[in-house]
Protein backbone atom coordinates (compact mmCIF):
# COMPACT_ATOMS: atom_id res chain seq x y z
CA UNK A 1 0.00 0.00 0.00
CA UNK A 2 2.83 2.27 0.79
CA UNK A 3 4.10 1.91 -2.75
CA UNK A 4 0.87 3.08 -4.06
CA UNK A 5 0.51 6.32 -1.76
CA UNK A 6 3.98 7.09 -3.01
CA UNK A 7 2.85 6.63 -6.81
CA UNK A 8 -0.15 9.18 -6.08
CA UNK A 9 2.03 11.53 -4.48
CA UNK A 10 4.63 11.80 -7.33
CA UNK A 11 2.08 11.76 -9.73
CA UNK A 12 0.50 14.65 -8.09
CA UNK A 13 3.69 16.47 -7.79
CA UNK A 14 4.66 16.02 -11.51
CA UNK A 15 0.90 17.21 -11.91
CA UNK A 16 1.34 20.83 -10.10
CA UNK A 17 5.04 21.23 -10.72
CA UNK A 18 6.09 19.83 -13.96
CA UNK A 19 3.43 20.01 -16.54
CA UNK A 20 3.42 23.07 -18.70
CA UNK A 21 -0.75 23.58 -19.10
CA UNK A 22 -1.48 25.27 -22.22
CA UNK A 23 -2.93 29.40 -22.17
CA UNK A 24 -6.14 29.70 -23.11
CA UNK A 25 -5.31 31.22 -26.66
CA UNK A 26 -3.37 27.83 -27.52
CA UNK A 27 -6.17 25.92 -25.91
CA UNK A 28 -8.39 27.92 -28.55
CA UNK A 29 -5.78 27.12 -31.37
CA UNK A 30 -5.34 23.79 -30.80
CA UNK A 31 -9.68 22.80 -30.18
CA UNK A 32 -10.40 24.67 -34.14
CA UNK A 33 -7.66 22.72 -35.46
CA UNK A 34 -9.12 19.38 -34.26
CA UNK A 35 -12.55 20.91 -34.88
CA UNK A 36 -11.45 21.60 -38.75
CA UNK A 37 -9.39 18.23 -38.79
CA UNK A 38 -12.68 16.65 -37.80
CA UNK A 39 -15.04 17.72 -40.40
CA UNK A 40 -12.72 17.36 -43.06
CA UNK A 41 -12.16 13.63 -42.29
CA UNK A 42 -15.91 13.44 -41.99
CA UNK A 43 -16.40 14.93 -45.54
CA UNK A 44 -13.70 12.50 -46.62
CA UNK A 45 -15.12 9.34 -45.03
CA UNK A 46 -18.92 10.38 -46.50
CA UNK A 47 -17.58 10.72 -49.90
CA UNK A 48 -15.85 7.76 -49.95
CA UNK A 49 -19.11 5.56 -48.61
CA UNK A 50 -21.34 7.59 -51.31
CA UNK A 51 -19.30 6.83 -54.13
CA UNK A 52 -19.00 3.05 -52.72
CA UNK A 53 -22.42 2.81 -52.38
CA UNK A 54 -23.40 4.03 -56.19
CA UNK A 55 -20.69 1.89 -57.56
CA UNK A 56 -22.32 -1.11 -55.49
CA UNK A 57 -25.96 -0.06 -56.58
CA UNK A 58 -24.30 0.26 -60.39
CA UNK A 59 -23.08 -3.34 -60.13
CA UNK A 60 -26.01 -4.76 -58.59
CA UNK A 61 -28.24 -3.33 -61.29
CA UNK A 62 -26.08 -4.29 -63.89
CA UNK A 63 -25.76 -7.98 -62.26
CA UNK A 64 -29.45 -8.58 -61.63
CA UNK A 65 -31.68 -6.51 -64.09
Amino acid sequence: MNKFGNYLKDSYKELAEKVTWPNWAHLQQSTMIVLVATIIITLLVWLMDFVAGGGLNFLYKLLYS
